[in-house]
């Protein structure tokens, strides 16, 4: 989990996405993912993290229903979604953390 930690730990917002694979509503959201990361450019980030692969940490951060977004800044959550958003949405939030 220390990985983690330096994937967070950033002065520019870090948008975080738990998804499967086998979920319907996050593979819907990969195009939407990318759309807000080509926008962002360098002034954020976006991390996908298959909850399959990261159980330890999906439950560590109590990660239940799918896609779970969670916004980053300086290493403390300020923002946390459940449910597929739309791109416009995503990036109105991250804009206010820029």
């Amino acid at each position: 989990m220390s990985k983690f930690g330096d994937l967070i730990d950033l002065n520019i917002p870090v948008l975080l996405d738990f998804y499967a694979d086998w979920n319907e509503q996050s593979t819907s959201m990969h195009p939407v993912l990318r759309d807000v990361a080509a926008a962002l450019g360098d002034k954020g980030k976006v991390i996908k993290i298959d909850v399959d692969k990261n159980k330890e940490l999906s439950q560590a951060l109590r990660v239940k229903g799918l896609p779970t977004l969670m916004i980053y800044k300086k290493g403390e959550m300020v923002w946390r979604q459940s449910g597929e958003q739309d791109a416009n949405t995503l990036l109105g939030i991250l804009n206010e953390y820029l």
